[in-house]
């Protein structure tokens, strides 16, 4: 008889899955629609424009061998070996993962035999894609060139004497006898290589990764170098989601992502697989042997050798940030899967600037657009400097960076300069026990400015007329720096309470309603944001005339004062607006909105005449 061993399935990860499910007919529906909802921001490419790309690093990939076969003959070695030397273009990052955008551009890795040196990279190849006419806008960084508008290229050589189009750079011996430069030119390599190796289904993992991504940049949680998540954490946050969820389609796996890590206890690391050592002696991620890796926030760790914290620039702020938005982000796909919102919903950005009611605004400028280019460059990648320096004042409980840079206003630049801003939101601290507390933040201001005018000292790019400045300012004087749709908010009505008794007639302090919970504050306060009740027709017309009487009694006030009304004039009016038949408040209000309309014109004018013939009959 014979005898039947069923296979175990592969599990994904250092984990078995939490769900095996397969799809149901509504998820696949739920897919389609997402596909939608993302076609409006460009996050697919057309036909022509991946057809364009991969014309580009095949030319790209001729010309490393063509000058690999250049160096080669330079160099003095023989017809033979010159003839099999080599040489590979390799795309990482989002083009390699399949999830770059329209106009996006690809990264890319310039890999030579090991008689071609770095030096000859930035020298001869330099030269070579000079005299190219289709090769527009070629510069050179310390550690790769920039090509503009399609590849940024790295190098690395191998310790191999060709380098064969078969080549596979996902082995950890490629390493060995290599220079940590290289090392890190082939991580991005590497990383990509094995995120996609290590997922269940590519092609679900593709769309999720596009969603996820998309999400990030519209909620502004998208900027390794600000201290928010870069691609390639997203990348592996979205793998990790998948491991789990191993047979689910994209719209699940987006609202299981949500569930995951909103859920996720940090400083805990997200790891796609059990880190190996390959006895090469590299730095790796390890907080039980490096100390310094103990104090990282949100590890998020690269599946290849050397592993590496991917999200090391992540700070108390950011992280608190960021999990605030993974909450977001499940409920929004929460009411989406019970058919209660669309997919739209999940990009809606948020209102930054009526978020907090403190701001510094860190203004760079400079003189000329080449220096402000390069100027710019350099504030930015020092920013998170000034967040973890309010972070560590006594007083400031969170620093919030807006990733996205703004032009400087004309009222706040000269005429010759170019202007950049950014914006940090601040929560202040409650003080027991203090009607006021004087806090003054020039030490962490400054200490940022010395540390970034150092640092272009040290590069030698400070130039005449690259200036940096950082000032407070609260909500209210954000219309000096921003256009007004970004700071503008809704119109709110203004109440005005009374007592009226045996005395005079006083208006109590006037009050306003609240703001709308953000979310953010009030889990950092400790007070839970309360949703208010979807109001019945009753509720809104008893809402409506409550405000209409609030509305008509600051005009008694206004005019009793002035004209001495007696008190007992203002009881027989207010007795007239209170008695006044429903039905004249039933005019087309919108249901949220309580600014003046023109039912509210039509009532008002009907009660200011009869308080205007109060007021007649009182003089006589």
């Amino acid at each position: 008889m014979p005898i039947f061993i069923r296979q175990p399935q592969r599990h994904y990860g250092i984990t078995s899955a939490i769900s095996l499910a397969p799809p149901r007919e509504i998820d696949h529906q739920y897919t389609k629609k997402l596909c939608d909802a993302m076609k409006p921001f460009g996050v697919f490419e057309d036909e022509e424009e991946l057809n364009h790309r991969l014309a580009v690093l095949g030319k790209l990939n001729n010309f490393v061998k063509e000058w690999i076969a250049e160096i080669s003959e330079l160099k003095n070695l023989p017809p033979s070996a010159i003839s099999c030397v080599g040489g590979k273009i390799f795309t990482f990052g989002s083009y390699r993962l399949g999830v770059h955008t329209k106009g996006a551009d690809i990264d890319a890795l310039c890999v030579a035999p090991r008689h071609v040196e770095r030096t000859d990279f930035f020298q001869s190849f330099f030269e070579k894609l000079k005299q190219h006419e289709e090769i527009k806008d070629l510069r050179v960084s310390l550690w790769h060139f920039v090509i503009k508008v399609a590849i940024d290229l790295l190098f690395a050589r191998l310790a191999l004497q060709s380098i064969p189009d078969n080549l596979d750079l996902r082995g950890d011996s490629i390493l060995r006898n290599l220079d940590i430069r290289c090392i890190r030119s082939l991580n991005g390599c590497r990383v990509t290589d094995e995120i996609l190796y290590l997922v269940p289904n590519k092609e679900n993992f593709r769309l999720t990764l596009r969603a996820i991504k998309l999400w990030a940049k519209r909620r502004g949680i998208y900027s390794n170098m600000l201290g928010f998540l870069g691609g390639v954490s997203w990348a592996m946050l979205v793998a990790r989601t998948c491991q789990l969820y191993p047979n689910a389609v994209a719209a699940t796996l987006v609202h299981k992502f949500f569930l995951v890590f909103s859920k996720w206890e940090w400083p805990n690391p997200v790891l796609l697989k059990q880190p190996e050592d390959s006895n090469l002696n590299l730095p790796v991620w390890d907080p039980r042997v490096n100390p310094s890796d103990r104090y990282h926030l949100m590890p998020i760790i690269t599946p290849a050798y050397p592993q590496q914290n991917s999200t090391y620039n992540v700070s108390t702020s950011t992280r608190t940030i960021m999990s605030e938005e993974f909450k977001y982000g499940l409920s929004v796909t929460d009411e989406i899967l019970q058919g209660k919102a669309e997919w739209p919903k999940l990009f809606e950005p948020p209102n930054f600037f009526q978020k907090y009611k403190h701001y510094i605004v860190l203004t760079a400028s400079a003189s000329t657009e080449e220096n402000h280019l390069e100027w710019i460059g350099l504030v930015e990648s020092k920013i998170r400097v000034l967040v973890g320096n309010l972070e560590r004042n006594e007083y400031i409980t969170l620093a919030h960076v807006n990733p996205q840079s703004f032009p400087g206003s004309k009222e706040n630049r000269s005429e010759n300069d170019f202007v950049s801003m950014w914006f940090i939101g601040i929560i202040f601290k409650k003080v027991e026990n203090a009607e006021s507390v004087n806090i003054d933040l020039t030490y962490d201001i400054q200490s940022f400015t010395d540390t970034v005018y150092r640092q272009a000292n040290n590069i030698n790019m400070l130039k005449d007329g690259m200036k940096i400045e950082a000032t407070h300012v609260k909500k209210k004087q954000l219309h000096q720096y921003l256009p007004p749709e970004l700071v503008q908010k809704k119109k709110r009505v203004r109440y005005i309470s009374v007592q009226i008794g045996s005395g005079d007639v006083m208006p109590n302090a006037a009050s306003s309603p609240k703001e709308e919970p953000n979310g953010l504050e009030d889990s950092i306060n400790g007070a839970p944001a309360k949703r208010p009740h979807s109001p019945t027709e009753e509720d809104m017309t008893k809402r409506l005339k409550e405000t209409e009487v609030r509305r008509v009694l600051s005009v008694i006030i206004a005019v009793g004062l002035s004209c001495k009304v007696k008190v007992v004039t203002l009881h027989f009016f207010l007795l007239q607006v209170v008695s006044n038949d429903d039905s004249t408040f039933k005019e087309p209000y919108p249901p949220s909105d309580l600014s003046t309309g023109e039912g509210h014109n039509t009532v008002s004018v009907t009660y200011c005449l009869l308080l205007i013939n109060c007021v007649n009959q009182d003089k006589t």
